[in-house]
């Protein structure tokens, strides 16, 4: 067996060593190969990749650096379904979880390894989630037989030597083992050892299964890390809002999917708000700390993005299609005849021809969709024109807001404040979203997604409450907690709201609220907005419409408190008892 490092030894970490012996003797690799994070590595690796057809070179006129890749048509997202919590206990997994036992769950997987990756590589990628030298960021190492992931793990990480610089000689390090095994679904298995820090995934070469420093770690993982060590692990984005005079707001939100998470994340402000700028911290995951001054402080773990190509566009994130115009790998997409990519959604004219994700020959009269609905790009974040210069700041950075929001035609207004920390803590384990497709389940029935957790969380959903309420009494100064819906719809069916970046005149409100700068009238469900209290420069929006879109319909939020009721039941031997008591508060004052 043979074994092969560029640039860097072989780390002398004994722990670190005696596993990657340990999953060698169990997969019995033809090589070794020990990722360095080096440019001449990373050239050597795509090189290889394109002369195994696991990747093909774009134009590279058009998109300098990117290259395409096109997975099993069985394997094109997660799998809610075969994602487990291995916990010595059930209850400790909870009711919204997966579980398997531990050790149950270990021979399963021990014995589809076995001789795993014979005739393969086996890629050893030691990473980093979070910026360098930061006391919040963790050191993980993916053992896998796909040279994909080892190129993704590069943009979606700090990986390589600055790695094993950080692990030295310790132990504390998640293990992250990996095998594609025959793609065949019936053998798919991504498991979580909380316990011990331990994640195997078998069966998938989809990025959200496989790239083990994302979802796996940095949430399902890192929430039990952080409910056990003080600490909090999200699925929000960080960005700040900077004035025109150089203050700086830094707000975490939480979202979930399709309710414009990215380009809320990179949004550009109307040109009436001359002077303001956002700039994106993360826009995915934050890691979040109390600080020694009574703050709450947060890094954003990865290195890259990892988005859902269709529906992106110069409209709806210019700052995205920037980001992804270089260096990336697309996933699924379409590909016309001069080597470019092409997703629905994007901006121009459908091609004429293309080659469908599936390799198919597509024309605009075809049937099936030429991009998957869930092909990705995966891009540096340092592409990003707007990057945050504090997104390497290992200290963090102090987050005064916390949004929460979900997609809702009617019942929620466009923006209200939380009274107080418990109340917010309510806003966001109610929060969700109405279905948009029926495929997905009933059209316009309410899925609760709690803090947009409900797939990451990686132990009992009801622990998970009492974590966020007992982490008031460690942070003086709590962030206040807003909720927004950007999607109420009028009787015509249609939005209420522009979106997109006048978006930014409900941010700035959010910032001057924090700060103490603005007023709010209250009312049965929360602080909300005045009509003036909006900055509409440039936006013709009458104040007949701001109350349409802001109207709070008692009818509405009986039905509202009535269906959270499935979440409450599913959650009630967990549930905290400050949660029970804010929706009868709520009820009385309806």
């Amino acid at each position: 067996m043979s074994t092969t490092t560029f640039g860097a030894k072989i780390p002398a970490n004994p722990t670190l060593r005696a596993w990657v012996e340990e999953v060698a003797a169990l997969t019995t690799p033809e090589s070794i190969f020990w990722a360095d994070g080096s440019e001449a590595e990373k050239q050597h690796l795509t090189e290889q990749a394109i002369r195994q057809g696991v990747l093909q070179e774009l134009n590279q006129e058009k998109l300098p650096g990117c290259y395409y890749h096109r997975s099993n048509s069985n394997d094109v997202a997660r799998v809610e379904q075969f994602t487990f919590i291995c916990t010595p206990t059930k209850e400790e997994a909870g009711p919204t979880n997966n579980w398997a036992a531990p050790a149950e769950m270990y021979a399963k997987l021990r014995a589809l390894l076995e001789g795993a990756m014979r005739g393969r590589t086996m890629y050893v990628v030691p990473y980093l989630m979070g910026p360098k030298g930061s006391p919040m960021t963790k050191v993980g190492v993916e053992i896998t037989d796909s040279i994909y992931v080892v190129l993704n793990m590069r943009i979606m990480s700090r990986m390589g030597q600055v790695a094993l610089d950080q692990l030295g000689q310790g132990s504390d390090f998640n293990r992250g083992l990996h095998s594609v095994l025959d793609c065949n679904p019936e053998r798919r298995f991504i498991s979580h050892f909380p316990q011990d820090n331990a994640i195997i995934s078998v069966g998938s070469g989809y990025g959200g299964n496989v790239l083990l420093g994302k979802k796996c770690l940095a949430l399902r993982i890192g929430s039990y890390l952080g409910r056990n060590q003080g600490w909090m692990a999200e699925h929000m984005l960080i960005l700040c809002v900077e004035s025109p005079a150089g203050e700086k707001t830094y707000v975490a939100a939480a979202f979930p999917s399709a309710c414009g998470k990215t380009n809320f994340a990179m949004l550009i402000p109307p040109a009436s708000f001359e002077g303001w700028k956002i700039t994106t911290i993360g826009d995915d995951i934050a890691w979040m700390k109390p600080g020694a001054d009574g703050r709450l402080y947060a890094i954003n773990p990865e290195a890259g993005y990892f988005g859902v190509a269709p529906g992106t566009n110069l409209r709806s994130n210019p700052n995205a299609m920037a980001t992804i115009a270089r260096d990336t790998i697309y996933t699924n997409v379409a590909l016309t005849p001069d080597g470019d990519v092409w997703w629905e959604g994007k901006d121009g004219e459908p091609p004429a021809q293309a080659t469908d994700w599936k390799g198919a020959p597509w024309t605009p009269a075809s049937r099936e969709k030429a991009a998957h609905p869930n092909s990705r790009f995966t891009a540096p974040m340092g592409n990003n024109p707007v990057l945050a210069p504090e997104a390497d700041d290992p200290a963090g950075v102090p987050i005064s807001a916390i949004i929460f929001g979900g997609r809702r035609a009617t019942t929620m207004p466009l923006v209200f404040q939380s009274f107080n920390w418990i109340h917010g803590v309510y806003l966001g384990a109610t929060m969700g979203s109405e279905m948009t497709a029926a495929a997905a389940g009933t059209l316009g029935e309410v899925r609760r997604d709690p803090m947009a957790m409900l797939p990451f969380c990686g132990y009992n959903m009801g622990e998970y409450f009492h974590h966020w309420l007992s982490m008031r009494k460690q942070i003086g100064e709590p962030p206040q907690i807003f909720h927004v819906n950007w999607f109420r719809k009028g009787a015509d069916d249609k939005f209420l709201w522009p979106g997109f970046g006048d978006n930014m005149r409900v941010l700035k409100w959010i910032v001057d609220r924090v700060r103490g700068r603005v007023a709010a009238r209250e009312t049965a469900i929360g602080w909300t907005p005045r009509y003036e209290d909006f900055e509409w420069r440039g936006l013709d929006y009458t104040r007949e419409q701001f109350a349409e879109l802001m109207k709070i319909d008692p009818t509405e939020w009986r039905r509202e408190l009535m269906l959270q009721d499935e979440l409450y039941l599913k959650l009630y031997e967990r549930l905290p008892k400050e949660l029970i008591f804010q929706r009868e508060l709520l009820s009385s004052r309806m």
